[in-house]
């Protein structure tokens, strides 16, 4: 059966960036947590992101692209966006702003060119998984051609263990 291409796989297709499609069972539209897609997928929890979206309190958005077995540091986040202080946009409103729901959610195709922050934990690695742009379908790719082809930055946003 045909893979259905998401927009975010469209855009790599464009872009000539190799990729691959990694699925995994789901029910429906349920969203299952990262650590769980890490384990449904076969890899390293330490590869596989999460994209997260926040929001500052003058309604400016920033993406930020974290392991998943990480927390995002809202302060370090703040910083790096140049912010006083971000809060992750709530669910009901993740749709509208990002153009994806909740566990499909990409750092690829969202409805407008968000500011966005990858964690250096990325930086090093040949290659990382993160979302396809719909619940089941993680895309690997190299983190840097990721952080090109989204015009991210490299830093460090997560939380100290």
């Amino acid at each position: 059966m045909k893979e259905t291409k998401t927009n975010a796989m469209r855009i790599l297709d464009r872009a000539g960036i190799s990729y691959r499609i990694h699925t995994y069972p789901h029910h429906g539209q349920q969203a299952v947590d990262g650590m769980t897609v890490a384990l449904l997928t076969g890899q390293d929890p330490q590869r596989v992101y999460k994209t997260l979206v926040c929001e500052s309190a003058g309604h400016r958005i920033g993406v930020f692209v974290i392991p998943v077995a990480a927390e995002l540091d809202m302060k370090k986040a703040a910083r790096a966006a140049g912010e006083k202080a971000l809060e992750l946009v709530p669910l009901k409103n993740l749709l509208q702003v990002s153009g994806y729901i909740r566990g499909g959610c990409s750092p690829i195709g969202m409805k407008k060119d968000y500011p966005t922050w990858i964690d250096s934990s990325a930086q090093p690695l040949s290659s990382i998984l993160f979302s396809g742009g719909r619940i089941g379908c993680q895309i690997e790719m190299n983190p840097n051609e990721l952080a090109a082809l989204i015009h991210a930055r490299f830093e460090d946003v997560i939380r100290s263990s």
